[in-house]
């Protein structure tokens, strides 16, 4: 498929810069797969369509505070944003430079500049940066003068309270730099009334990495890598999904990157032999593909020409995909990571779809 089919406009207003005051209270576009048919809602309705028996699974990463500003030997600026913590004194980062940087740099981050650090190695697209002779480990140092990294399409500086708004209630294990952005949408009263409903709730942990932010730059999508993340699937989370579709339940997908980490333990060896998924990840899903674990997602809108839609589109058919967005647009729905939310039902002849595109 060619990166153009994906390509459409978005209204500049219709970018959400603020999530909804209350979190469940945010609107809901709802799309059968099977049928196409689109229905509009709140997203507290959801609790409507989720069923004492089913599973819902969430992936609990927390935020990291990943951006940090900072300046060179020369005194030049420079924006780091975290990738991943190598080690106690490594990490790897995106660089942001007037002019391009170079192995055997020294940066300089805090008030005094007191924070330094080297650049050692760099592997496109992401440098390897080593801290030394500093008193705070990295996860403090990112903690206490880091910023949360909002994407860039959020036109806007950083506020304080972007420190929770930017975090799902359940928030556990750190090491994200950005937000697993479908669980937004939920708070502690819809969590409560699901349990009291009878349905199931379950976590895992995929630690989304700033590739995310990456667009593709091949024409043809299947000639797409993907980055790659860290990801943790419990034994007795995959047990779990067996019973509950043995005994005729659905798996519900809290965001896209839930439904990457079950597909890619999916075809791992811990499916089948009762061990925890504890590896990177960069499964790439795109229309064609076809999914092995999740009845139904919940997710965001998302970027055009981004792998996040053809994800999509994978589950939801390319079709149903783009008569939704348009949807979308046409009734003003607020997109991207403070945006609004879709509940879709996995369509089972959207692997056979790309043919006719």
């Amino acid at each position: 498929m060619d990166l153009s089919n994906f390509s459409f406009k978005i209204p500049q207003s219709l970018v959400a810069i603020y999530p909804c005051f209350i979190r469940s209270k945010c609107r809901l576009l709802m799309i059968n797969g099977h049928t196409g048919k689109i229905s509009h809602k709140f997203f507290f309705n959801i609790l409507n369509e989720i069923n004492s028996g089913d599973l819902i699974v969430f992936n609990d990463t927390k935020v990291i505070s990943a951006r940090l500003f900072g300046y060179k030997k020369s005194g030049g600026k420079v924006e780091v944003l975290l990738e991943r913590i190598l080690n106690k004194n490594s990490i790897l980062a995106s660089v942001k430079s007037s002019n391009e940087i170079k192995i055997n740099s020294h940066l300089f981050f805090g008030k005094k500049n007191e924070i330094k650090s080297f650049v050692t190695g760099y592997k496109k697209p992401f440098y390897k940066i080593d801290f030394y002779n500093n008193k705070s480990s990295i996860i403090d140092i990112f903690n206490n003068i880091g910023c949360i990294p909002l994407p860039p399409y959020i036109k806007r500086f950083n506020e304080k309270i972007d420190l929770s708004l930017y975090q799902t209630v359940y928030k556990k294990n750190l090491g994200s730099v950005a937000a697993p952005t479908a669980g937004l949408h939920f708070d502690l009263p819809l969590l409560e009334a699901l349990t009291k409903k009878g349905v199931d709730i379950d976590f895992l942990t995929l630690h989304i990495g700033s590739g995310t932010f990456q667009p593709i730059r091949t024409l043809k999508i299947e000639k797409h890598i993907m980055h790659s993340e860290s990801v943790e699937v419990s034994s007795n989370l995959i047990e779990k999904i067996k019973l509950c579709k043995k005994k005729g339940g659905r798996i519900i997908a809290v965001g896209t990157t839930t439904l990457r980490a079950l597909e890619s333990a999916y075809h791992s060896d811990s499916w089948k032999n009762k061990k925890n998924y504890v590896k990177d990840t960069n499964i790439f899903i795109y229309p064609g593909y076809k999914h092995n674990v999740v009845d139904a997602l919940i997710t965001n809108f998302h970027f055009p020409e981004s792998t996040l839609i053809m994800l999509v589109s994978s589950f939801l058919g390319y079709k149903n995909t783009m008569n939704a967005y348009y949807e979308a647009i046409k009734n003003n729905y607020r997109f991207f990571s403070y945006g609004d939310a879709m509940y879709i039902t996995y369509n089972t002849l959207a692997p056979y779809e790309k043919i006719l595109i």
